[in-house]
């Protein structure tokens, strides 16, 4: 077992602001109360390495749904000093469109992704549409070409990407949905990507309304619970409390691009 230590960089690509609290959680309180809805990638870097996990929304397709672009990931890759052509690994934590859409921007990229999502995303279930609105055909088969061109590894239920970076996987929002457990300085920190939305998920125990299978969502958060270092180790994926909690890393990127791997400010 290495060494290797990761900073993990936060890329808040776009927002939904129009979104109610009905929409976000299966059973809620206050159903018709506003819930906004942040949109991020991942930057994972080490002393010599970069992984990009997750490439963003197509505004255009966001905008369908009333999602708004903020910085596009190539924008943010490049004020963090990346050149996509040099990016040689990019995880992809599910298929969902907001996870797809800068995938041609990455040209010599490997990606990697949970086999049982490409079943998913391939397969019967996306006869219905309550399973197949979030998936974009154009993107599931872009998936398809990059695996013909030996371009995207689908690997098992754990798998080791780099020292220090590991694929979980815990299902629930999608059939392949996988978190990622990322070696810090300050220790262990699990990046749920989707398979928690917002933090008060795993606070109240409660899942998020877009869902396979909800008892596979909820085992999740004892599985995210066991590989991070403690509750504040847990990044979820859409949380707008994430901007409020870990510094921007300038200025002219606040409300952009984030500092995930230290230690969040302690504000609710």
């Amino acid at each position: 077992m290495g060494n290797t230590t990761w900073k993990i960089f936060g890329i808040r690509h776009a927002v939904n602001t129009v979104r109610t609290r009905a929409q976000n959680f299966i059973v809620d309180p206050d159903p018709t109360a506003l819930l906004q809805l942040d949109f991020y990638c991942w930057v994972l870097q080490s002393a010599d390495r970069t992984i990009i996990v997750d490439t963003g929304l197509d505004p255009e397709k966001g905008a369908k749904n009333q999602h708004v672009q903020v910085i596009s990931p190539p924008e943010a890759w490049k004020a963090l000093g990346i050149d996509p052509t040099e990016v040689d690994t990019c995880i992809l934590t599910h298929a969902h469109y907001d996870h797809l859409g800068y995938l041609d921007a990455l040209p010599n990229a490997k990606f990697h992704m949970q086999a049982e999502e490409m079943a998913y995303v391939t397969g019967p279930w996306m006869e219905k549409p309550v399973f197949r609105h979030a998936y974009a055909p154009s993107e599931v088969a872009r998936l398809v070409t990059l695996l013909h061109e030996e371009r995207l590894h689908l690997h098992g239920r754990t798998h080791s990407i780099a020292d220090g970076v590991t694929a979980h996987w815990t299902g629930g929002h999608c059939a392949g949905q996988e978190v990622l457990r990322v070696r810090t300085e300050r220790g262990w920190v699990v990046l749920a990507s989707d398979a928690l939305h917002y933090h008060e998920e795993l606070e109240r125990g409660v899942p998020f309304a877009v869902v396979f299978n909800v008892s596979d969502m909820i085992a999740a958060h004892d599985l995210i619970r066991d590989l991070a270092e403690s509750d504040d180790h847990i990044l979820p994926g859409h949380d707008p409390r994430t901007v409020r909690i870990y510094p921007a890393i300038s200025d002219d990127l606040a409300g952009k691009v984030l500092r995930l791997d230290v230690s969040p400010r302690d504000t609710p």
